[in-house]
């Protein structure tokens, strides 16, 4: 697969990383990667700061082909993206939503599994609870739009929907392929696997 070219200058969003918000390249330099060429960018992100970032691992893509992170900092509600017609019942539904990579029936369930384990990184904890909050919503500060006890409360909720959908993606993951959920288990974050022993617990 020939990975694509990045210059100074070019805006990027990581697609593993949706909370960090747009990037813009600040340098780039040839690299490779397990053999293979690639570039090592140094990338100043809105929300997340500047990162290193080598082209074989991370998930770039341009900022014009990525879900848009919106500002509501003006006050316009007219544009934002969590109500549209629908008002705070669609702002639930938006914030309870995992993302596609994590429920795509036409990938495979090892992969469903490995992005579904990526979704405990977030906590309901300080920075984490807003990175999250940003990731879901699109929004750049969900502080405009959400106070701090409704985004604890929707994060348990999506919470409790994550949980649901791990114990189903790890038996489907069981029937198929096994032997992959072990190595999997060793790489989640820690909340992964604490609630992989409540499924363990509840047979």
């Amino acid at each position: 697969m020939l990975l694509k070219q990045w210059s100074f200058g070019d805006k990027v969003v990581h697609l593993d990383r949706p909370e960090w918000g747009i990037g813009m390249i600040t340098t780039v330099t040839a690299d490779s990667h397990e053999g293979k060429p690639c570039q090592r960018v140094i990338v100043r992100f809105e929300r997340a700061g500047v990162k290193t970032l080598s082209t074989g691992i991370a998930n770039l893509i341009p900022a014009e082909d990525a879900p848009k992170l919106h500002d509501m900092s003006t006050g316009d509600s007219a544009h934002d993206p969590l109500l549209g017609d629908r008002g705070a019942v669609a702002a639930r539904e938006v914030m309870m939503k995992l993302p596609d990579v994590a429920t795509d029936p036409f990938t495979t369930a090892t992969a469903r599994l490995k992005a579904t384990l990526a979704l405990y990184r977030y906590s309901e904890q300080g920075g984490s609870l807003i990175d999250w909050a940003a990731a879901q919503s699109g929004l750049r500060d969900p502080m405009t739009r959400f106070n701090r006890h409704e985004l604890e409360d929707l994060f348990r909720r999506f919470a409790q929907v994550r949980d649901e959908h791990l114990r189903k993606v790890v038996l489907e993951v069981k029937k198929t392929e096994p032997a992959a959920i072990a190595p999997l288990m060793k790489q989640a974050p820690r909340g992964a696997m604490n609630a992989m022993k409540r499924f363990d617990n509840m047979r």
